[in-house]
């Protein structure tokens, strides 16, 4: 009902068109056709700055709307240069955009035919070719300049003392792990993969996988003010690691490893401070189409204290020794004491 309903629509809509030619045929007919062309080309000339007016508001409006909607402020020192990077786009971008605008009305509504003189045509210029070649070609150059510069800093080497922790996708969920005490993550491969005891396919003759730590759900937790490497890998298809409050995102291909690193610079709290949504938190996200499961592959990231991480870490069993409980067996709980079921005495 409602696809013939629309078809009746488009086809109302161009019998109101060809009755106004009609009309307007009839018209200029009737008035002469230099008399109503100057007529029509003024009202043209003026409707385009109404056009041009509703334009602008609208720009406006879909400003004042757009900004609640936008993430909070980047939480990362990447996700600030990114932001930073966004803005001078958007200034050039949106200056240039203005003016050209402003310059195809105006000159819409000034140079209406009249009839009075004849328009000025000319073929060529090589300075005009010149100037609006290079200069676009310059800014294009800055603009490209700069992201390249966020770029590689992001998937250059990490500092030294960073934390490390892998990042695996699967369909649909994401597998992250961390080094244990030795703070080195050990060697894994494909082969071993086993999703009963061996989700990653760590190797156990790697003395480095005997600490390491697993959290099936994906989630990460970092630590205000210490960089961190994401180690990015996939088991099955391309998955993507997206950070979007950090300002971040690297594709998870199978058989390759990607890298990325930034530095937490707000707490989980804090930002729930600034965003004043106590209910906030950061997640991962899979930003490449993987699958039909693909909307929900989340993870929650939390950003904590360095006291607040060590005492997590401390929490934590290694993946090892889940999966192989004879190796190290549970503390015994402690004997109760007897109790004391002798008669006491009273001396009277």
């Amino acid at each position: 009902m409602s696809g013939l309903l629309l078809v009746l629509l488009v086809a109302l809509i161009f019998v109101v068109l060809y009755q106004v030619a009609r009309s307007s045929e009839m018209i200029a007919s009737i008035q002469g056709e230099e008399i109503f062309d100057k007529k029509r080309n003024k009202i043209l000339a003026y409707s385009m700055l109404v056009v041009y007016a509703a334009f602008m508001i609208g720009i406006y409006c879909c400003h004042l709307y757009m900004m609640p909607l936008m993430a909070p402020e980047a939480a990362s020192d990447h996700g600030q240069s990114y932001d930073f990077m966004f803005k001078i786009t958007i200034y050039v971008t949106g200056a240039i955009f203005l003016l050209t605008q402003f310059l195809l009305f105006w000159f819409a509504f000034k140079y209406q035919r009249t009839g009075d003189k004849a328009p000025f045509h000319f073929v060529h210029s090589t300075k005009l070719e010149l100037v609006w070649t290079t200069i676009p070609a310059i800014a294009m150059a800055v603009l490209v300049a700069i992201g390249l510069k966020s770029w590689f800093t992001m998937t250059d080497m990490a500092p030294k003392g960073a934390m490390q922790i892998e990042m695996v996708g699967k369909q649909f969920n994401w597998i992250s792990r961390y080094p244990g005490p030795d703070g080195v993550l050990g060697k894994r491969y494909f082969t071993n993969i086993n999703d009963k005891d061996n989700i990653l396919g760590l190797d156990w003759k790697d003395q480095k996988n005997m600490d390491d730590i697993i959290v099936p759900n994906g989630e990460l937790r970092l630590v205000k003010g210490k960089p961190v490497e994401l180690i990015i890998g996939s088991r099955d298809v391309i998955h993507d690691v997206g950070l979007s409050h950090f300002r971040m995102k690297m594709d998870a291909v199978p058989g390759i490893t990607t890298r990325i690193w930034f530095t937490p610079i707000f707490t989980t709290r804090e930002m729930q401070e600034k965003t004043g949504n106590p209910n906030f938190v950061y997640e991962v996200s899979c930003d490449q189409m993987c699958g039909k499961g693909h909307y929900s592959m989340r993870a929650v990231v939390i950003v904590e204290t360095q006291a607040e991480h060590n005492i997590w870490l401390k929490k934590q069993q290694s993946y090892y020794a889940q999966n192989h409980p004879e190796v190290n067996p549970p503390a015994a709980e402690p004997t109760p004491a007897p109790k004391d079921t002798t008669k006491q005495i009273t001396m009277k």
